[in-house]
């Protein structure tokens, strides 16, 4: 093999040119206005901008008032036609750096040098709510980084769950049609619990995969900095030999995957609809960088057909066990938006954006998507000329003979806009695939016309019921509650029964309590005898750390100062972000002298927006309201099955609330160690094993 892979240098790196000029490019567009005159767009200085132009001060507004009809239409036309999925979204900018050299797999440069970096930027999106919904809500989430490498831009398109509702493009529009609100109400916003979601699913049976994971606490992620990405189709690497091999991407989180409960997801869905978007922003603000480790699963082409599933439904994992995914990168996002319109709203993915070395095949519903995604750019962003908008500008320079349409930006000097030309020499002329132009895979094709479904898809439930084989005991009661809920709100009794029949073929203990909490007969079918599971498909397989977990210190006037000030230093060294939350903003006098600073109160903060609280004690003049709202805030994350610790002070509340002592309930007097053993207790994150119930 030619080429071997080398370290990356810090000296004439190229790649620092790329991203110098990517500095450039946005500089170019990125504007502060601080201190300059207020203009027109076309950079006329505007004498006042607080009254029209009137025949008479109380006369009538004339049309030739150029700055009232600029601004005016500018504002008619700031909302472009939002995403019809994925309109609710988020992103940053960050840098990917290479760990592994895959020259041996694929020609795609930005894969080659160990500890190259190639600037990119992610967005991670709901499906099925509009732009306004709320951010908690049960659903996929979108997760697409743009690589801005040296051969062009590539887009790695995909959601938080590995598979997809469906296996072929043309069902799409059927599948967000019924998934979106009913057309005859409008109502319900952001959610599938509803007749025609679930009455497509019963229909639509290659769903059951998909249907277990978004019953799946991975539907309620408890923020983007603790989920899972994955490219859900599988793709081709191709090296520069010619040589294939098949592939599909992982990203991984550094802090583990973890997920919200679904009572705590629905409250701050109300109490802070905003939320992860909020945690994104505040995290890379505070310089506690996400990041993800991009793994690859890699089968030989010659391998094919050796899987009890095909490679090439979207509907199928590689199960890691069987393949293993091999960490190759990590992504780290660093740098917050300064325009979420202009970067956020503007930004147009496309899985047909690759670079050389990365090719498509023939799984059908990606080959819908290579469509798809060009032709909603045309119309949500007005026409051909997205890619000048600078977010989606690749860094290195493009040529080409494509002109005009709406928005134009570039502006092309001489006369020759046609290939092949004499005029200009023949140029802009093609790159030969040696010198780096782009070859697709020369992949033999062969057969008859047909409008059918390979029999390599018919298998629906296998995967399904490994992913239920695979989950710990309170997964599995999560999922049942999940699918109590959703097909409970379902009107039709009818679908309700053929929802329960469905999922008796994944499981009958599953089913046939899905058909007692939701009023219909027991299911009557013999669901296929297996065990076999993937332990990597569970969220216990995870990272468990405290870093970055948000606490809420609840005091009152005279709390203990030197405990509360050895908990906060003690949470700050595992960079733990910490609010102090009281009856009112500002100083809190406590013992010795010693004051706090209240950031929140009980009012402007919530429970749910936390992932643990230590109760501090204290009192206040009105005590029966400050301690009716110690005692909400306990609760309230005793339910949540989050850690919980008390001070000495605190602990007086044990007696007053739910709580018992027990995992994940930490109390100063009882431990040696009373912030060590805290720590400890925050890492874990979650107590499942608690009895909530006195």
């Amino acid at each position: 093999m030619k080429g071997d892979c080398v370290k990356h240098s810090t000296g004439n790196n190229p790649e620092m040119h790329n991203q110098n000029a990517k500095q450039r490019q946005l500089g170019e567009y990125r504007v502060n206005n601080y201190g300059k005159p207020l203009t027109t767009n076309q950079s006329l200085k505007v004498s006042g901008d607080e009254n029209s132009l009137k025949a008479g001060v109380r006369g009538p507004t004339l049309l030739e008032d150029f700055h009232l009809r600029e601004k005016i239409t500018h504002f008619d036309h700031e909302r472009i036609p939002e995403r019809v999925v994925h309109a609710r979204g988020y992103a940053a900018h960050g840098e990917f750096v290479l760990h592994k050299c895959m020259k041996k797999y694929t020609t795609a440069k930005f894969l080659h040098e160990v500890g190259k970096v190639t600037p990119l930027f992610t967005r991670f999106s709901t499906v099925v709510g509009s732009r306004g919904s709320t951010e908690t809500a049960r659903d996929v989430r979108g997760f697409a980084v743009k690589f801005y490498t040296e051969e062009g831009n590539y887009d790695l398109v995909g959601n938080n769950i590995p598979v997809f509702f469906i296996q072929d493009a043309i069902k799409f529009p059927d599948l967000i049609h019924a998934a979106k609100p009913e057309p005859q109400n409008e109502f319900p916003q952001a959610a599938t619990a509803h007749d025609t979601f679930w009455d497509f699913v019963a229909n639509n049976q290659e769903s059951a995969h998909m249907i277990m994971w978004t019953m799946s606490d991975r539907a309620i992620p408890v923020n983007f900095r603790k989920m899972q990405g994955f490219g859900v189709h599988t793709f081709r690497f191709v090296n520069s030999e010619g040589k294939a091999h098949f592939v599909k991407f992982h990203w991984k989180p550094r802090l583990g995957i973890h997920s919200l409960v679904w009572d705590e997801a629905q409250k701050i869905g109300g109490k802070d609809p905003d939320f992860h978007r909020r945690d994104l922003y505040e995290s890379i603000e505070a310089k506690n960088y996400p990041k993800y480790d991009l793994g690859v699963q890699i089968i030989r082409e010659e391998d094919e057909f050796m899987f009890d599933f095909d490679i090439l439904d979207a509907t199928k994992i590689w199960p890691e066990e069987i393949v293993p995914v091999e960490i190759i990168g990590t992504m780290t996002l660093n740098r917050n938006v300064d325009n979420v319109f202009a970067e956020t709203e503007q930004v147009a993915f496309h899985p047909g954006n690759v670079v050389p070395g990365i090719d498509f095949t023939n799984d059908p519903l990606l080959q819908g998507r290579l469509f798809s995604y060009l032709d909603t750019q045309l119309l949500r962003l007005g026409g051909p000329n997205f890619a000048e908008i600078p977010i989606n500008r690749p860094v290195c320079p493009f040529h080409n003979n494509q002109r005009d349409g709406f928005s134009r930006q570039r502006i092309d000097v001489g006369q020759v806009s046609y290939h092949k030309n004499s005029l200009a020499d023949n140029t802009p002329s093609p790159t030969p695939v040696d010198k780096g132009g782009y070859e697709h895979y020369q992949e033999k094709v062969e057969g008859h016309v047909i409008r059918a479904g390979s029999p390599s898809f018919d298998d629906h439930f296998s995967q399904a019921r490994l992913f239920w084989n695979s989950m710990a005991p309170y997964e599995k009661q999560h999922i049942i509650d999940a699918f109590s809920f959703e097909v409970g709100k379902v009107q039709s009794q009818s679908v309700r029964q053929q929802v329960v029949d469905m999922f008796c073929h994944v499981d009958s203990g599953l089913s046939a309590a899905i058909a007692n909490a939701v009023g219909v007969k027991p299911p009557e079918c013999t669901p296929a005898d297996t065990t076999a599971s993937s332990p990597a498909l569970s969220m216990e397989n995870t990272v468990f750390v405290p870093e970055t977990l948000k606490v809420a210190i609840l005091i009152g006037e005279g709390f203990d100062s030197a405990v509360i000030r050895n908990a906060v230093q003690s949470l700050r060294n595992e960079s733990v972000t910490i609010d102090i939350v009281s009856e009112k903003l500002g100083t809190i006098k406590g013992t010795a002298g010693k004051t706090a600073i209240a950031n929140q109160t009980f009012i402007t903060a919530s429970p749910v927006l936390y992932d643990s609280i230590l109760v501090g004690g204290g009192a206040s003049n009105n005590s029966a309201e400050f301690d009716s709202n110690m005692k909400n805030y306990i609760e309230e994350t005793w339910k949540h099955y989050k850690p919980i610790a008390f001070t000495t002070e605190g602990s007086r509340y044990i007696a007053e609330t739910s709580v018992q002592e027990g995992p994940g309930i930490i109390v100063e007097k009882k431990v040696d160690d009373f912030y060590c053993a805290y720590i400890n207790a925050l890492a874990k994150q979650r107590f499942w094993e608690r009895n909530i119930y006195k």
